[in-house]
């Protein structure tokens, strides 16, 4: 492990959410789809399965997205904002058996804020650390999905939708392709 547990939990996540507006249309549709979120990214605390936290769930994708295409004064800024307007006041939780990590909003703030606070807080890890190059964007030539490079030699280049398959095939095609000439 790079980091805190709940800080790879919320860059995994950050990079989750702001991959469900990618080039494969809108992959955060409906309620439905932000509670399989929510589940999959482990969150806790309040939840109320309606359209209003979806848009704003929605709405924090932009700004996360600029952290990964920013230079670290803009990232910085991004993260600093995100931190004072939503009142951010880091606190050693304990819940659900999981071990001391950070708050810094309360289980019962709005889902948006959560998120919106739990990625600037393990983005400000990664600052505070000197690894943003670890935030990146997938190298398939047909994708704009970003990841977080969490391999210890920082050798990870995919995204999770399968991007390093299809890189893999094409290279195999064409040694296969060159091969036959």
């Amino acid at each position: 492990m790079l980091f805190a547990h709940d800080t790879e939990c919320a860059l995994i996540a950050a990079a989750a959410l702001v991959n469900t507006d990618g080039g494969d249309g809108e992959l955060l549709p409906d309620v439905a789809a932000l509670d399989e979120f929510f589940t999959a990214h482990a969150y806790s605390g309040r939840h109320e399965h309606t359209d209003a936290e979806l848009r704003a769930v929605r709405e924090l994708r932009p700004r996360l997205r600029r952290i990964w295409h920013a230079e670290p004064a803009e990232i910085v800024a991004v993260i600093n904002g995100l931190l004072r307007e939503h009142r951010a006041l880091p606190q050693l939780i304990e819940h659900d058996d999981e071990p001391y990590h950070l708050h810094a909003v309360p289980r019962d703030a709005p889902l948006a804020t959560r998120i919106a606070v739990e990625a600037a807080m393990a983005m400000a890890d990664l600052v505070r650390s000197g690894e943003l190059g670890r935030l990146r964007v997938c190298d398939h030539p047909d994708c704009d999905n970003v990841l977080v490079d969490l391999s210890r030699n920082r050798s990870r280049r995919f995204c999770e939708a399968g991007c390093g398959n299809r890189a893999a095939v094409t290279a195999y095609r064409a040694r296969k392709a060159a091969g036959r000439s």
